[in-house]
């Protein structure tokens, strides 16, 4: 197997080989910083979501900063967030075959282990295996505030907690829900009316549950469009960001809370007239939001991309690019454009500081 070269501490940008995800760390990390800063004023903990940036080394980085622990999407992350010693790791979904199920039960037997739940048959599940291999898992139901896609509706939450009390080898910890229908509305109005709509189904849940005689000690919400509306909430315990982290060129277009971290480094390879071509194309960069755009120099026109190549028509200032220049574009979509790359390249000052790998990438199981 052929090793791939990476360049050392202290290369500077422009010889990093191409396509590559350049991180500006003073930014990366002032994000992080400004987040946890928010949720110590309103009294809430944060939990980021690391189907962003799928990376114990950024991971490290909001814990040590202050998170209480980490959200993943899919057992196969929260595999690779264990075996790096993140110590409390939420999967907010529905984990329900036996063969994700075992691996679930592994996972929680090095790390606490948290789970969404929206049946009572999923909940049997997880405490036959539970008890089969000795360990404790944490549940919170989901609620479903408006997505229509995984939950369960208010009224029906006190019921399914009542099945969790009861189930061996299940800790109920409390209720989630995800606003996120909201998260991306470009009037900030309209985005509160929305995300408060959803957090009174999800706070009624709670209520019902604790009339019940339940206690629910969390209450986790909001993604990286909502954590200031949903976040300020009285109720809500902990917010569930990602985004925030490195955000991208849509959420971009919803707010400027955070700064722009991260940009895919391209090289040109051909010039033809006003006609120039990337070296990146659907293989190093999403395009379900929208294409690319270039930062850094204005009259770069970014074409769809193709597998390797994305051409660009080139005027004023972006007349002067030659076959060799870089060209850093940002990505519409950070978390697909992320789950195609090895690693990131992290920089300060312009100079290369650490690579980091992306190890969960491809890992949706």
């Amino acid at each position: 197997m052929t090793q791939e070269w990476l360049p050392l501490p202290g290369t500077p940008v422009e010889e990093i080989d191409t396509p590559a995800i350049i991180i500006d760390l003073d930014a990366a990390e002032a994000n992080i910083s400004r987040m946890q800063e928010f949720a110590r004023e309103h009294g809430i903990s944060v939990r980021p979501h690391t189907k962003t940036n799928k990376s114990p080394y950024w991971a490290w980085k909001q814990m040590n900063a202050g998170a209480i622990g980490i959200c993943c999407a899919k057992v196969g992350e929260a595999e690779q967030m264990a075996a790096a010693g993140i110590p409390e790791i939420l999967i907010p979904n529905q984990i329900v075959t036996k063969r994700k199920i075992k691996r679930l039960m592994s996972v929680a037997s090095t790390t606490k282990t948290i789970v969404a739940v929206d049946s009572e048959a999923n909940v049997a599940d997880l405490s036959d295996a539970a008890v089969s291999q000795g360990v404790e898992i944490g549940v919170l139901i989901e609620v479903n505030v408006g997505m229509d896609r995984c939950g369960v509706e208010a009224d029906s939450a006190a019921k399914l907690a009542g099945a969790i009390v009861k189930a061996p080898g299940l800790r109920f910890d409390g209720v989630m829900g995800y606003e996120g229908h909201t998260v991306a509305a470009r009037d900030f109005e309209e985005r509160k009316t929305e995300a408060l709509r959803a957090m009174d189904r999800l706070l009624s849940a709670a209520s019902e549950i604790r009339k019940a005689g339940i206690p629910v000690n969390i209450v986790s919400a909001a993604g990286t469009g909502t954590y200031n509306i949903t976040g300020a909430l009285e109720g809500i315990t902990e917010i569930q960001p990602g985004s925030y982290i490195f955000m991208d060129g849509d959420y971009l277009e919803v707010f400027n809370d955070f700064q722009p971290a991260m940009t895919l480094l391209t090289t040109v390879i051909s010039r033809t007239g006003d006609r120039g071509v990337l070296d990146c194309g659907l293989k190093s960069v999403s395009i379900d939001r929208g294409s690319p755009y270039a930062v850094g120099i204005d009259g770069v026109e970014v074409g769809r991309p193709s597998e390797e190549h994305t051409k660009v028509v080139l005027t004023g200032d972006a007349k002067s690019l030659r076959v060799g220049d870089n060209v850093s574009l940002r990505a519409m979509h950070g978390d697909t454009t992320i789950n195609v790359h090895d690693y990131y390249f992290c920089v300060r000052n312009g100079k290369l500081e650490t690579v980091a790998p992306i190890v969960g990438r491809g890992k949706f199981r």
